[in-house]
């Protein structure tokens, strides 16, 4: 990972047979790489594109030279997307660009034209498929294309072959997959195929959307069992960065991944430099999109993005490459990236917006300033003043640059800032005693009081967890060298009585399941709708895995002992728990695995459980977890599920 950590900034390419419509098709013009779908484009009529490719303006150099001189240090290109179509050379199908009247390997010649450019050449392949008469699902719209006698084992050797071709002649530094989300594809797939990628090339990384358990657009893998080396966020930069987690946000220059020459959405330079800016401060990636034309050029708009970015790049790519994610929580003027230098540190401070103050001010700030100045431009010493908790870095000249600009902080050590502490507990409700704990930065004391008063230094100081046994004002504040240097932060904790159990006497084992056909975006009333089937249960499990399905699981859950439980509810798509009567967790609406939680306090005994799911298209899932608040969650047992007659 360590070069991928470094580069910070790629090229995405989606180029392919697509780009021949440009977007249009009928009187519609907005359509992109996804146009044999969105268009319902028979496979007869997209194959005609074939023998139409002929991009004599590809120039693999040139681009190669754009990302290069652009600042971007990795190409990932589309070596087969959803359509099947293949951009190299395949033993293993004619469906590829050797059968074109251009006929030349476009990832032989760019992954040696970004080897001289200094380029780390990788590739997209898509696990979907249109084209490959073994893959499924067909298409909705496909009414006349049989999938009779299709077999997807097959189709998954074509595909671990496809990719043992990328590997071994065109030797990626990341293979990149996406189109896992449909019902046939598998996490037992997802790590096969991850597997047969590790054993080509070891070095070789992976994405997480070789498996299932990406969590919609966010990018995240759900599930700690996925396989990949990296998240993938799509069209959307985290709020925050997430420590100890490596990620990369895709992005389009406009509103299509694939040439649309209708499109006009194109983003500013200045706005996707900011982009930049942003995801590495929160110790992510930037992979920023091409669709080059059907004649195998750039559109204009990129090119001039493209040298706009460079320009930026060019005076200030060392606050990107190779940097770390901020020290900080949000900074009103822009963003902060570091590099140590030995035992000290460098801040890049990238500024969005001069302060009229002409200040920027760097809250709870602890370390000694070392010195200050313009990374770029005026040879200038920075005056640095430490005010309270916070140091302020007084702007001396406006480099006049409508780009952000960056100035330099040098810190003596690590950096230690000085947040305002944290008080955690598994909820601010609870039925017996809760823990409660105090969390702040390295080298803060952290003092508390429980009676609603003022914390300071005289105050009780925090060592080990505090048990509560009634409602309670809980406030804290850090202290440095003696002298409080935070925000004084509060949170109320509420003893409740739990919700009383039901007469379970006449209960028998197992819930009812309730299976409904339908086509969903988020979930019905099951309770008005006539199921088409029903079951017992002995667990929150589903039936054999199809679309366009839900289920109402109903019936009583039995808990031990007096006490606050958290219930976690896991699913693809929607699903919503109720307990009592009482909605608990709320995870409706389509999306590929997202897990979602909730408290509520229960009397020992049976109380009344309801579980409603549903699957439009893709991946399945639901499951359900619970626990004692604070304690390890698992599925309920076998006897804790009942029902009555």
């Amino acid at each position: 990972m360590a070069w991928w950590r470094e580069a910070r900034f790629g090229m995405f390419i989606h180029w392919g047979l697509y780009a021949i419509p440009a977007g249009k098709w009928g009187e519609r013009t907005n359509h992109g790489e996804w146009i044999r779908t969105t268009a319902q484009i028979p496979l007869e009529e997209y194959a005609k594109f074939q023998p139409q490719f002929n991009p004599t303006a590809f120039d693999a150099e040139s681009w190669a030279r754009m990302a290069a001189n652009a600042g971007m240090k990795y190409l990932v290109i589309t070596s087969k997307h959803h359509d099947g179509f293949a951009l190299f050379d395949s033993k293993l199908t004619e469906w590829d660009v050797m059968n074109t009247p251009f006929g030349r390997d476009v990832l032989k010649e760019l992954s040696e034209a970004c080897e001289r450019h200094g380029v780390k050449f990788c590739t997209y392949h898509s696990i979907m498929d249109w084209h490959h008469p073994d893959y499924l699902p067909r298409r909705d719209w496909e009414k006349t294309r049989s999938s009779e006698g299709a077999d997807f084992g097959r189709f998954r050797r074509y595909l671990h072959g496809q990719v043992e071709e990328v590997v071994r002649n065109y030797k990626p530094h990341v293979m990149w997959f996406d189109g896992e989300w449909e019902s046939t594809w598998t996490h037992e797939y997802g790590v096969e195929l991850f597997e047969h990628c590790r054993k080509l090339a070891p070095a070789m990384l992976v994405n997480n959307r070789v498996d299932v358990h990406r969590g919609g657009m966010a990018g995240f893998s759900q599930s700690s069992e996925a396989v990949g080396d990296f998240g993938t966020p799509e069209q959307e930069i985290p709020a925050t960065g997430l420590p100890g987690v490596d990620w990369e946000t895709c992005m389009t220059m406009n509103a299509n991944w694939g040439y649309n020459a209708y499109d006009a959405n194109w983003k500013p330079a200045r706005e996707m430099i900011r982009m930049l800016v942003d995801v590495a401060s929160k110790g992510g990636n930037y992979l920023l999109n091409i669709g080059p034309r059907a004649d195998g050029s750039f559109p204009p708009e990129a090119v001039q993005r493209l040298a706009e970015i460079g320009d930026w790049t060019q005076r200030y790519g060392a606050a990107i490459y190779g940097t770390q994610a901020s020290p900080f929580g949000a900074l009103e003027w822009g963003r902060c990236t570091l590099k140590p230098q030995g035992e000290d540190t460098l801040l890049y401070l990238h500024v969005f917006d001069t302060p009229a103050s002409g200040e920027l001010v760097l809250p709870g700030l602890g370390n000694e300033p070392l010195s200050a100045g313009y990374l770029f431009g005026a040879r200038v010493l920075l005056p640095v003043e430490r005010r309270g908790a916070d140091l302020v870095v007084k702007l001396l000249a406006d480099p006049d640059d409508e780009l952000p600009y960056v100035v330099t902080l040098g810190l003596r050590g690590a950096p230690i800032v000085y947040r305002a502490p944290r008080i955690e507990a598994a909820s601010e409700i609870f039925v017996r005693e809760l823990s409660v704990n105090l969390a702040a930065g390295a080298g803060l004391e952290l003092h508390y009081t429980l009676d609603g008063s003022e914390p300071g230094v005289t105050s009780p100081r925090y060592h080990t967890p505090i048990v509560l046994d009634a409602t309670t004002r809980v406030r804290a504040v850090g202290v440095h060298n003696g002298k409080p240097v935070t925000t004084v932060v509060e949170r109320t904790f509420t003893r409740t009585e739990p919700k009383p159990a039901l007469d379970a006497s006449a209960a028998q084992p197992g819930l009812r399941r309730e299976t409904f056909a339908g086509d969903w975006e988020r979930l019905p009333d099951f309770g008005s709708l006539a199921a088409r089937d029903s079951a017992v249960v002995g667990a929150i499990e589903l039936p054999a895995r199809e679309e366009r399905i839900g289920c109402r699981f109903s019936g009583l859950v039995v808990v031990e002992r007096d006490e606050l439980y958290e219930f976690a509810l896991a699913s693809d798509d929607g699903s919503r728990l109720w307990i009592d009567g009482e909605l608990v967790v709320d995870n409706d609406g389509l999306h590929g695995t997202v897990e979602k939680r909730g408290h509520i306090a229960l009397a020992a005994g049976a109380h009344a459980l309801r579980v409603d799911w549903f699957n439009r298209t893709g991946g399945a899932e639901l499951a359900l977890r619970l626990a004692p608040a604070g304690q390890t969650l698992a599925a309920p047992r076998s006897e804790m599920l009942m029902r009555l007659p």
